[in-house]
């Protein structure tokens, strides 16, 4: 610690036993204490309260509402934690996609090495920055890919695209996407999700953000979009952009038809279990929810 700071405004440490007091002291129905302490040996306070987020007087922010409870509280953060499992799922699907569909034009367009080369992509400062970020990724990767030491023993470290693509995040395929030729950019949102570039520009660097969320632990219940996705006009009146129905919304459109069939069962599955506890305004989802996905998987998707 710094001698030369005052750390006498920092709040000291409190007990289970009196972190649950605290609770009760704001008003906040404990059904159970003995549980409600076992329950914060598992989860730390300060994360399970920010599900209380939503349940907190309008007027005293200190205090919960007359309805609110620790059942309720702990009902948000499992339905958060599931929704983010169910949400990794997917986005690891459309993850690995898209690593092919990336991989594979480069490959077919301009070569195995196609990716070394500045004139296939639009911004040189951003493509070689690219190129640093992923050379760290490759020294990273030698120790526990195999398939990256196998092109270093055998091809003097050239590894090609479709090799070189495993490596990569969500977050480095949002990047290069971005920064791609045009022409190819196009190619890929016709082929694979007819769609303008730009639509899929604007959801990858969404869905990477939501995707980091997810595996870190974030909220996404009661929580804006870091990255709104760009909508359809006829979207943007249904629903809002900023939360994590939009996002919900994206995945779908990106989905194959079985693998969408798939997700709005078992995302409904979750939502039918939670209904009564949650707010659906707090996740952007509108009334037709399910209509509107399901609009999605009727149409033409293989």
């Amino acid at each position: 610690m710094d001698p030369e700071k005052d750390y006498s405004n920092v709040k000291p440490p409190k007990t289970y036993k009196e972190q649950v007091e605290l609770y009760k002291n704001r008003n906040l129905y404990i059904e159970n204490s003995e549980y409600a302490e076992k329950i914060l040996q598992r989860i730390n306070y300060y994360r399970l309260s920010a599900y209380g987020l939503t349940l907190k007087d309008p007027i005293n922010k200190n205090q919960y509402i007359s309805s609110s409870s620790f059942n309720k509280m702990l009902s948000l953060y499992e339905f958060d934690r599931r929704l983010r499992l169910l949400l990794l799922g997917v986005l690891e699907t459309i993850e690995i996609a898209f690593r092919t569909h990336i991989s594979y034009e480069i490959a077919h367009k301009f070569g195995p090495l196609g990716y070394k080369d500045k004139e296939n992509f639009i911004n040189e400062k951003f493509h070689k920055e690219s190129l640093d970020e992923l050379e760290i990724l490759i020294k990273k990767s030698r120790k526990g890919e195999l398939f990256i030491e196998h092109h270093y023993k055998k091809y003097e470290g050239i590894i090609p695209i479709w090799a070189v693509i495993e490596v990569t995040s969500f977050g480095f395929l949002s990047k290069i996407y971005r920064n791609l030729n045009e022409d190819v950019k196009k190619h890929i949102a016709k082929v694979y999700y007819n769609i303008p570039y730009y639509y899929l520009e604007s959801w990858l660097q969404s869905l990477s953000n939501v995707r980091n969320v997810c595996a870190h632990y974030g909220r996404v219940y009661n929580k804006k979009l870091t990255f709104k996705p760009r909508l359809f006009r006829e979207e943007s009146k249904q629903f809002d952009n900023q939360l994590i129905f939009a996002a919900i919304y994206i995945i779908q459109r990106l989905l194959t038809k079985t693998e969408g069939n798939r997700f709005i069962t078992d995302l409904e599955a979750l939502v039918l279990e939670y209904e009564d506890e949650i707010e659906f305004t707090q996740i952007g989802f509108p009334s037709n929810w399910m209509e509107l996905l399901s609009k999605i998987n009727s149409k033409n998707k293989i």
